[in-house]
C-alpha cells in the first residue's frame, strides 16, 4: 500500500486486490450474498470470457450502492467525434511514407475535454471483431463536468505529455503525471480532470487481449517493469443524485446515456481486473556492457501478445536515460526495415535518434518494412566521436507503441497542420563515405 496526497493505492501487477472504502463492505465468503453488506448491490465486471483458463481470468467484484444499469438508453453522441475504430478504406488511407508530425495543436478554446479532445491517427483491424488496435492523441483545455467514459472496444493505455491526468474511475482516484502512465481496461469507467490547464498527450488501444508484462527469459527474475511498481487504486464513493452522462466508444462510435447518479459509487470492490498506474522511472533498464547497438525490445514496458508467440498486437516500450558503453559500435538506433509498425512520441527532452524536429508532444510514424534511423547530424555525430563511457537520454523520455499490423491513417491525421513534410529531408545530406580502395 502506497499514498500519495489523497491517493491511496495497492502495488502489484495482475493480482487480486480487494478494496473498501466502509468497513465490512467486502462480503465474506462469497460474492452475491442475499444482501450485501451496507445494502449495497453486488456486480461483475468481467475482463475475459468465464471459462478462460484460471490463470487468464480477469475479472472484479463491486459492490455499490445502484446497479449501473440503472439509466436511460444510450443515444449517439450529439458532437462530432473524430475517433475510429474499423480501418478500412471508408475510413482510413494507407502509406509506407515516413510520417512525422510537430507538437499536435491544444484547442484555444475553453471547453474541450478529454472526450472531445481524442482523435484516431491510425489503426488496424476491426474494434467489432476484438482485432487489432487504434493509436490515439487527446488535446483537452477543461475537465469533465459531469460526464464518464469508457470504450467496449479495447484497454486504454495513456501516456500524458502535458500536464497531469486527475483520474475517476469505479475503483477509486488515480494521478498520473508526464512520465508515468495509466492502462484504462475495456469497460471500466473514468473521467478525467486538469489539475495543471491545458493537457495532451497520447492513447494506445488494442482491441484484443489485455497487457501483461513482458517475459523475461534470460534476464532472469527481475529487471525491466517490476510488478511491485505498478499502482492500483483504493475504493472511493460519492452518493449523490445529480444529472450524470455516460460517454460509450463502441465499434468506434460514441454513445451516450443519462442517469441521475453518480457512477462513481463503488463503496468496495475485489478482484484482478483493475486500471493501474506505473511511473516510467522506475524502469530497470537492460543494455550492451560490451559492443553493439542491442534491440529495442529490451525496452519493453508492456505488451498485447498475439496468437503468434513472441509477437505483439502492440507492445509498449521506452527509450530511458541510461549509460551507453559500447566499444568498436555506431551507438545510436541503428538503420532498419522493421516487420513490424512504429509509431513515437516525445514525452520530454530530445530523442537521441534525431537532432530537431522530433519535438515533445509531436510524433512519427515508420510503417512496416519502410527504412528509417538515426538523421544526418545523429550520423555526422555517431561516427566521430569518441567512444568513451557516458550518458544517453538525460532529461529525456521518448516512447514506441510497435505493432505487428500495417497501420492505415485517418484522414484528420493525413492532413494535419502539423505534419512535417520535410521529413524525409532528415536523411537526405548522410555522406556517401564508401571507398573500395580502403577498408
Amino acid at each position: 500500500m502506497s499514498t500519495s496526497d489523497q491517493y491511496i493505492y495497492q502495488s502489484g501487477f495482475g493480482n487480486h486486490f480487494s478494496s473498501e472504502a466502509l468497513p465490512g463492505a467486502l462480503p465474506v465468503g462469497q460474492n452475491t450474498p442475499q444482501v450485501c453488506p451496507y445494502g449495497l448491490y453486488a456486480e461483475q465486471l468481467s475482463g475475459t470470457a468465464f471459462t478462460v483458463a484460471r490463470s487468464s481470468n480477469q475479472r472484479t467484484w463491486f459492490y455499490r450502492i445502484r446497479p449501473s444499469v440503472m439509466h436511460r438508453p444510450f443515444e449517439p453522441y450529439n458532437k462530432e467525434s473524430h475517433m475510429v475504430g474499423t480501418f478500412d478504406t471508408r475510413t482510413t488511407e494507407p502509406t509506407p511514407t515516413q510520417i512525422r508530425w510537430l507538437p499536435f495543436d491544444i484547442p484555444n478554446t475553453e471547453h474541450v475535454d478529454f472526450i472531445d479532445g481524442l482523435h484516431t491517427i491510425g489503426g488496424a483491424g476491426d474494434a467489432a471483431l476484438k482485432s487489432g488496435l487504434a493509436v490515439h492523441i487527446y488535446a483537452a483545455t477543461a475537465s469533465m463536468n459531469k460526464r464518464a467514459f469508457s470504450s467496449s472496444d479495447g484497454d486504454f493505455l495513456i501516456v500524458p505529455q502535458q500536464g497531469r491526468l486527475d483520474i475517476t474511475t469505479e475503483f477509486g482516484p488515480l494521478i498520473v503525471a508526464p512520465n508515468e502512465i495509466a492502462v484504462i481496461q475495456r469497460g471500466m469507467r473514468f473521467s478525467v480532470a486538469l489539475p495543471d490547464g491545458p493537457s495532451r498527450g497520447y492513447m494506445l488501444e488494442v482491441f484484443e487481449s489485455h497487457f501483461e508484462l513482458p517475459d523475461l527469459g534470460p534476464i532472469g527474475a527481475n529487471g525491466l517493469a517490476n510488478p511491485r511498481d505498478f499502482k492500483t487504486p483504493t475504493a472511493k464513493y460519492e452518493h449523490t443524485n445529480d444529472k450524470w452522462h455516460i460517454v460509450n466508444k463502441y465499434q468506434g462510435e460514441l454513445f451516450v446515456a443519462a442517469q441521475d447518479h453518480s457512477p462513481y459509487d463503488v463503496v468496495a470492490w475485489h478482484g484482478n481486473y483493475a486500471p493501474y498506474k506505473y511511473d516510467l522511472a522506475n524502469f530497470a533498464v537492460i543494455n550492451s556492457v560490451s559492443f553493439d547497438h542491442v534491440d529495442p525490445s529490451i525496452f519493453t514496458v508492456l505488451t498485447c501478445k498475439s496468437a503468434h508467440p513472441g509477437t505483439a498486437v502492440a507492445d509498449f516500450v521506452i527509450f530511458p536515460p541510461r549509460f551507453e558503453v559500447q566499444q568498436h559500435t555506431f551507438r545510436p538506433p541503428y538503420f532498419h526495415r522493421n516487420c513490424m509498425s512504429e509509431f513515437m512520441g516525445l514525452i520530454r527532452g530530445e530523442y537521441e535518434a534525431k537532432q530537431g524536429g522530433f519535438l515533445p508532444g509531436g510524433a512519427s510514424l515508420h510503417s512496416m518494412m519502410t527504412p528509417h534511423g538515426p538523421d544526418s547530424q545523429t550520423v555526422e555525430r555517431a561516427t566521430k566521436r569518441d567512444l568513451l563511457p557516458g550518458r544517453v537520454a538525460d532529461n529525456t523520455q521518448s516512447f514506441m507503441f510497435e505493432s505487428m499490423f500495417q497501420l492505415r491513417l485517418t484522414k484528420w491525421a493525413i492532413e494535419n497542420q502539423q505534419r512535417d513534410h520535410d521529413y524525409y529531408k532528415a536523411w537526405q545530406s548522410i555522406p556517401v563515405t564508401f571507398n573500395p580502395n580502403q577498408i
